[in-house]
């Protein structure tokens, strides 16, 4: 898509790269056993390694190498059979090492692809340059006393995977699409819960602006974006600044920025680090991690289907359009839904009562699909009670609100309330009878060419058995005798 900037000088392009911070699902720590839970107290999610105390030891957590291939396999990455870890040298005072540990020149994961859609329907690749593992530092802080911070190390040693794209993005809802679909891959794997709120996936930003056909210009990196929606706001912000200084003759320093999203403005949080200001070099603490290919081709055999997958074939079999197959796919759980639903019965009908009537109740209830109060099976067979004539599409409306209410199963409410269609073809002769005995002048005017009020005639045989008459048995009787 074309995103530019209007500047005085002419047309801006913006360049985007993005740095993701996944935080890798696992029961313990990437180098010790401590729990990695969230919402522990202060501290109490430590161990003697975390806490950087002499002497102690990192030990490679295996699940966590495992988590970062199957990541790898998902971003359709090349994966490295040999990496490295390395320090990164700095101080602050959440990290008692003095030093993070990663992955630098040699990280796990190489070179891989993610292909996004924009609203308008068109696609892109987003390159991925490296995914490397590495442990996060702990949390200050600064609002539990006057003239004081504190440090939390509950986070510090959590595993998480750094991934790096390509600066292959080029406006803020590309963006915006891309940390989407990373992060319903991510959760289709089950490598990261994607929780932003939580800390569990955040993003540095790096921003530049050029002329088109101009070789990159300096970028500016914005740290820590904790939602989609703030990525896009800093993005639009960043670049408005940056066109704005080389339009008045300035330069743009590279520099660590924040993003401040209550004025929707970046500001500068430190001078931009090179490699060499980490003085980086291999841990000696940690041998080189050498894989077995046979290993990873068992990882790669185990994966679940991935989003593209499941939505192609959700089309297929399904025989539903890309947009719905596109929208039931967003999240597994509501994937899984449906195909319990639509196993077996009319893919396109179970469609509409999941996204239409489901994901209203749902809104309205203010519930997930998790803790639907309809759950599938009971939707599925509602929808058999349509498909074999018990009940119609407007009884089903009444079936499924009291399925909602009450978590009754369907069968259940029909019976109890009488709502079973009716077929005896004597009974809809009975109410058609009435209606055209009611409505003597309604007939003359429709035989005497005003076809029209057919559909009057239906609504009123409808309302004479009280909506239970099959509509196909209505309309079929109906122009037996308006015709006849």
């Amino acid at each position: 898509m074309s995103y530019v900037i209007e500047g005085q000088t002419g047309q801006w392009e913006i360049v985007v790269g993005l740095e993701v911070h996944a935080q890798v699902v696992s029961h313990s720590k990437l180098f010790s056993g401590a729990s990695t839970t969230f919402g522990g107290d202060p501290n109490t999610q430590v161990s003697l390694v975390d806490a950087a105390f002499p002497g102690m030891l990192p030990v490679i957590n295996h699940a966590c190498v495992a988590q970062a291939i199957r990541t790898g396999l998902g971003l359709n990455a090349q994966i490295n059979l040999t990496s490295r870890f390395d320090r990164k040298n700095y101080f602050y005072a959440d990290l008692p090492q003095g030093y993070q540990i990663s992955q630098f020149e040699h990280p796990i994961v190489g070179t891989g692809t993610i292909t996004i859609e924009l609203a308008n329907g068109e696609t892109r690749s987003i390159g991925i340059t490296r995914l490397h593992l590495e442990q996060d530092a702990g949390k200050l802080l600064h609002d539990q006393d006057p003239t004081k911070s504190f440090v939390d190390l509950n986070r510090a040693g959590v595993a998480l995977m750094e991934i790096v794209s390509e600066p292959d993005i080029r406006a803020p809802e590309e963006a915006g699409a891309y940390l989407r679909k990373l992060r319903q891959i991510l959760r289709y794997l089950g490598t990261c819960d994607g929780n932003m709120e939580e800390g569990s996936m955040r993003a540095d930003v790096n921003v530049s602006v050029r002329k088109a056909g101009e070789p990159f210009r300096t970028r500016c990196e914005i740290k820590n974006v904790n939602s989609i929606r703030f990525v896009m706001q800093a993005i639009e912000a960043e670049a408005a600044r940056q066109v704005e200084i080389w339009e008045n003759g300035g330069t743009v320093d590279q520099e660590t920025r924040l993003f401040d999203h209550t004025k929707g403005e970046t500001r500068t949080m430190r001078s931009k680090e090179d490699a060499h200001d980490y003085r980086y070099f291999p841990d000696p603490d940690l041998l080189p991690l050498v894989l077995e290919q046979s290993w990873v081709d068992s990882l790669h055999a185990a994966l679940p289907e991935l989003p593209d997958a499941k939505r192609a074939r959700f089309q297929q079999e399904y025989g539903i359009t890309f947009y719905d197959a596109g929208v039931l796919v967003a999240e597994q759980a509501v994937a899984d839904y449906y195909e319990t639903v639509a196993r077996g019965r009319d893919g396109k009908l179970a469609v509409s009562w999941v996204t239409g009537d489901l994901f209203a109740a749902l809104n309205r209830t203010s519930t997930t699909i998790e803790t639907s109060p309809v759950s599938a099976s009971s939707l599925g067979k509602m929808l058999d009670l349509i498909a074999d004539s018990t009940i119609n599409g407007k009884i089903a409306k009444e079936v499924f609100e009291d399925m909602v209410e009450t978590g009754e199963d369907p069968e259940a409410i029909v019976e109890r309330k009488g709502l079973r269609q009716v077929t005896d073809t004597g009974a809809i002769d009975a109410a058609i009878t009435a209606v055209l005995d009611k409505h003597a002048d309604k007939l003359a005017e429709y035989r005497s060419g005003k076809d029209k009020l057919f559909g009057f005639f239906v609504g009123q045989v409808m309302k004479e058995t009280k909506g239970k008459g099959n509509p196909a048995l209505v309309n079929e009787a109906l122009q037996a005798r308006l015709n006849g």
